[in-house]
C-alpha cells in the first residue's frame, strides 16, 4: 500500500484540525471556569484542564505578547485559530502540490 502526497497532506490537514479544535475547546474551558463554573475535583478532570492548557497555551502565548487583551476579551485565540487556518492551507498546498 503506498502512501500518497494526497494521504500525508490529509493527515497535516487533520493534525492541524486536532489543533484547532483543542485550543476551541480550551477557550470554552476557561470561558466556563471565568464564569465560576467548578467542575468536581478528579484526575480525570485535572489530567484533562491540564493537557488542554500545556497544548494550546504556548502558541497563543505567541499572540498575546503583540496583541493586548481589551477589557476582558482575549483576541489571541481567534488570531490564532485564523492563523493556523492559513497556514493549514499553506501546507496542504506544498504538500499535495
Amino acid at each position: 500500500m503506498a502512501v500518497t502526497r494526497a494521504d500525508v497532506a490529509n493527515y497535516v490537514d487533520w493534525v492541524f484540525y486536532v489543533y484547532i479544535l483543542i485550543i476551541f475547546i480550551y477557550v470554552l474551558v476557561n470561558l466556563l471556569l471565568s464564569t465560576g463554573v467548578r467542575p468536581p475535583y478528579s484526575r480525570f478532570t485535572d489530567a484533562v484542564l491540564t493537557f488542554l492548557r500545556d497544548t494550546a497555551e504556548p502558541y497563543l502565548r505567541l499572540f498575546r505578547r503583540f496583541i493586548p487583551p481589551l477589557g476582558m476579551f482575549d483576541l489571541s485565540p481567534m488570531v490564532g485559530i485564523i492563523v493556523l487556518y492559513f497556514l493549514r492551507y499553506i501546507v496542504h498546498i506544498a504538500i499535495a502540490g
